[in-house]
């Protein structure tokens, strides 16, 4: 039950979140936090206790099993989600003042869906909490701003549209693996071994790719990202870029590239060549852009094509460094999120042209901002800076061109980062801004998002001794190949 706990915590504290909310405002925020930080306790000590596996019947006569299972690469998702889930409620304290039962309801069924993602071992479980993160999600767009039912719209229509797809592979890789074996089921460790080949593989690669891509938001499947990031309260922008960007990067790395692994080889240089695009076309709409919060959605794409980009450059340094970028833009841009979120919430706008000359007025946010602005560029010592470094290292084994591409989006992000703080804090002061500075209870969270950025670039090695052995046993890679030729490793 432990594993499973991780998941009923949140869907317990929903309900009695939204209960409570007709009679206090401070309850259902002390519930979730408590849940959230429960969440957290539990993800160390399993992190600590190493690999586990449970298993119930479920539906036992069309091979439907609830299976939750956790090992080094979902540990550290699962970690993740708790912690950005208890920035999500401390970002949340002052900003939610309405139907405040009903937002820490679906804020915790979306934390619970994506938990579930990250430990599902049963793909039509998997597939089902995958659909129970959106439809929460959906509902903290009441929540936004201006253009919030356009935004959560097209965000429902995007996801759902694309999580069909992956259902329609599922199902039919279901029926190929009975017509292989004899046995019907939705086990992962079972489908691994589905002869897959031909045009039939490769369409059931794209099933799963679309709805990943569409989550990860890498261009031509971005179309949502933009308007959901900037109109998304804070805890829904956090969640969606820190949380739901990563379970499309799982879903590649845990379903695609292990169950298509001929096919995933064959496609890499299309994937990589899609996330150099994503690195550059993020990076120059980033300088575009006039609004705080769709500014930092366009540099998450870019950072999110880094990702992509390492994924698919089958070497073990380009996917443990995808690993490492994973939480760290988890931590860093979901920070910067927070932080458009609290500017906003003190300024009354997100407009750049209004801003300026802040860091007078509020130092502790400016030092925060600046920090974050340094680690959105990669400087050594952060976690984007080793999770880039190794991408780049193993891209560069796989193709130059495309890693000299991304090394430009790197550059790219050092002139976007500093052109962000100077329109924020720096020159100024023209409308002569006065508000307060970070309270007690959010500069705590800032803290906590700096030190996990610092510690994963300073230690990483945490990071990958957990992910490193599932990596090494379940992906397809050149270089593995290589090694098995009696090449150099």
């Amino acid at each position: 039950m432990i594993l499973a706990l991780l998941i009923i915590l949140p869907l317990a504290a929903g309900p009695l979140a939204w209960l409570t909310g007709r009679w206090s405002r401070s309850a259902p925020r002390w519930i979730s936090l408590a849940a959230m930080a429960l969440d957290l306790a539990l993800a160390v000590a399993l992190w600590i206790h190493g690999p586990m596996e449970t298993s119930w019947g479920w539906i036992p006569q069309l091979g439907i099993g609830f299976t939750l299972s956790l090992d080094g690469l979902s540990i550290l998702m699962v970690a993740l989600t708790a912690f950005l889930g208890v920035i999500a409620v401390a970002a949340s304290w002052k900003e939610i003042k309405d139907r405040v039962g009903f937002f820490h309801f679906n804020l915790m069924w979306t934390l619970a869906g994506i938990t579930g993602v990250f430990l599902a071992s049963d793909l039509l479980l998997f597939y089902f909490f995958w659909e129970l993160m959106l439809v929460p999600m959906y509902f903290l767009f009441l929540w936004g701003q201006e253009k919030r039912s356009a935004a959560g719209m097209k965000f429902l229509i995007y996801t759902q549209s694309s999580g069909l797809l992956m259902l329609l592979a599922i199902l039919v890789l279901y029926f190929m693996h009975a017509g292989a074996t004899g046995v019907y089921t939705f086990d992962y460790a079972a489908l691994l071994q589905t002869p897959a080949a031909g045009p039939a593989a490769n369409m059931l690669m794209f099933g799963f790719f679309i709805a990943f891509a569409v989550k990860m938001g890498v261009p031509p499947f971005h179309g949502w990202l933009p308007d959901a990031y900037t109109h998304a309260p804070t805890a829904g922008t956090l969640l969606l870029a820190g949380l739901m960007a990563k379970t499309g990067a799982y879903g590649l790395l845990r379903f695609v590239l292990p169950l298509f692994p001929e096919q995933a080889l064959q496609f890499a240089p299309m994937g990589m060549a899609l996330g150099a695009a994503a690195i550059l076309y993020g990076g120059l709409m980033a300088f575009s852009q006039t609004d705080l919060k769709r500014m930092v959605a366009y540099t998450s794409i870019s950072h999110m094509g880094f990702v992509l980009l390492g994924i698919f450059a089958p070497t073990a340094q380009s996917q443990q460094g995808a690993v490492i970028l994973m939480l760290g833009h988890g931590a860093a841009t979901g920070a910067l999120f927070v932080m458009a979120g609290a500017l906003q919430e003190r300024l009354g706008t997100r407009e750049l042209g209004r801003m300026g000359g802040l860091w007078e007025t509020a130092p502790r946010m400016g030092g925060t901002m600046l920090f974050l602005a340094l680690a959105l560029m990669g400087l050594p010592g952060t976690a984007n800076f080793i999770g880039e470094f190794l991408v780049l290292v193993g891209a560069w084994r796989t193709s130059i061109p495309l890693a000299t591409v991304a090394a430009l989006g790197m550059i790219l992000s050092v002139i976007y980062a500093l052109w962000m703080i100077q329109r924020v804090f720096q020159g100024p002061n023209r409308e002569n801004w006065k508000f307060p500075d970070f309270s007690l209870r959010e500069t705590v969270a800032a803290a906590a998002m700096i030190g996990v950025v610092l510690w994963i670039g300073l230690y990483p090695k945490p990071i990958s001794t957990a992910a490193g052995p599932v990596l090494d046993r379940t992906m397809p890679r050149a270089d593995l190949s290589a090694q098995d030729e009696g090449g150099e490793p």
